[in-house]
């Protein structure tokens, strides 16, 4: 069986094209978040190669919560302020680490992982929760990869009824 990730481009730019316009059908009169957060990881896991993990935290009783993902078993608390993801809610900002084993506070879920993006979602100006995306690779996420994956999170954000 052909691994997903060949059926792509291997252009980054291309690549993300086509994700977006796949995600934007996935999504197309479907409200509901937990369905298109499911899709959304599971699309993203197809199609972008050399990553271990792709998932949602959500924003649950001031702390994130384990929501949609495809991987291993995974962290299901993580405090804000706390690893990566609970930094780039406390700071509302992208995380791109290269090197997740440098980072102060590095929550190992997966001892695999080495490189780490992490997208805030946003509701109504409030965090939401956050696309978490993890890689055995060292330094696997860069600029274009940032980019791609804040219009995946905008195409959620604009799609999805958020309660």
């Amino acid at each position: 069986m052909q691994e997903m990730s060949n059926l792509y481009p291997t252009d980054k730019k291309e690549c993300y094209k086509l994700i977006h316009a796949q995600l934007k059908s996935l999504l197309e009169n479907e409200p509901y978040v937990i369905p298109n957060l499911s899709n959304t990881s599971a699309l993203l896991n197809g199609a972008l190669p050399d990553i271990n993990w792709v998932g949602f935290y959500l924003i649950q009783n001031n702390e994130l919560l384990l929501g949609p993902f495809q991987g291993n078993p995974a962290c299901v608390h993580i405090p804000i302020g706390k690893g990566v993801c609970g930094t780039a809610v406390e700071k509302d900002e992208v995380l791109l680490v290269p090197d997740v084993h440098e980072f102060p506070g590095h929550i190992a879920c997966d001892t695999a992982s080495r490189s780490e993006i992490v997208i805030p979602i946003h509701k109504k100006g409030q965090i939401a929760g956050v696309l978490d995306i993890d890689s055995p690779k060292p330094a696997r996420f860069d600029s274009l990869d940032q980019e791609g994956l804040l219009e995946v999170v905008s195409i959620l954000e604009n799609a999805c009824h958020w309660s």
